[in-house]
């Protein structure tokens, strides 16, 4: 596995976790409670449990409000893009905020060029 040591490390210790059965996660089972059990391992922090609690327990309302490419798509939009106020902007959207991340992922990513492309024979 590449990558940073400390990186492959708790994805290692996630998953011999997972494995043994000391880390059971469930999308049935209350979000903040699964957040909370993947924090306390070792090199994951809430940025990775938020992630996780999204996109593999489908929990709707997740709103990575660190995430610099999420508030990039923010100020892009024409939203507050300061973690603080990002959050407090967002509460709004609550319980649907992992879907909102999406879209300001969307929303940051780049544009095609709209420039035409000279063909080459």
């Amino acid at each position: 596995m590449r990558g940073p040591a400390r990186r492959t490390a708790a994805i290692l210790g996630v998953a011999r976790a997972l494995a043994d059965g000391s880390l059971a996660l469930s999308s049935a089972d209350d979000p903040a409670a699964q957040r909370a059990a993947l924090e306390a391992m070792p090199g994951v922090g809430p940025w990775t449990s938020g992630y996780v609690a999204m996109r593999v327990l489908h929990d709707p309302d997740v709103l990575l409000d660190g995430d610099l490419a999420l508030r990039a798509g923010a100020a892009a939009l024409g939203l507050p893009d300061d973690r603080r106020t990002l959050a407090a902007h967002a509460e709004r959207w609550a319980p649907w905020r992992s879907y909102a991340a999406m879209h300001l992922w969307r929303a940051a990513a780049p544009r095609p060029s709209s420039t035409p492309t000279k063909e080459t024979p």
